[in-house]
């Protein structure tokens, strides 16, 4: 068991803007992710990980998971992800779209905004500038 708790990778589906999320988040809403897989390594997860979605082709914003439980059992089992409700904005990090969750390095992760000083930069021109490898 490392230092770092794990994290998990998701695509936003049908979200555009990472100001969606925090609109619903703060109405309590999207709170419940269900997925069909349980990750096996849920602990680690539980320990303080995060989901980090993927907007438009990018992480953009990261959730803390609270609780993951499975429900059901067999082949009608689905995994249940319970998120705080704070969205924590990301420095943008390219990414190819994918099925389903995937489990995320905390040394893959990028930085919250919050512990960069971005200023007031575009968010379109944060990510052309991590893109180069500028930033």
């Amino acid at each position: 068991m490392g230092d770092m708790p794990l994290h998990m990778i998701k695509l936003c589906v049908g979200v555009s803007e990472v100001e969606t999320l925090e609109r619903r988040a703060a109405k309590n809403e999207w709170l419940i992710v269900h997925t069909r897989m349980t990750p096996k390594r849920a602990a680690e997860i539980e320990d303080g990980g995060s989901l980090y979605w993927v907007i438009k082709g990018s992480v953009a914003c990261r959730m803390p998971i609270t609780d993951i439980t499975t429900e059901g059992e067999g082949k009608t089992s689905r995994c249940r992800i319970t998120l705080a409700p704070r969205v924590i904005r990301t420095a943008p990090l390219a990414r190819r779209p994918f099925q389903g969750w995937r489990y995320f390095d905390p040394k893959d992760a990028p930085a919250d905004l919050s512990s960069l000083d971005a200023g007031d930069m575009p968010e379109d021109l944060a990510k052309q500038l991590r893109e180069m490898g500028a930033w």
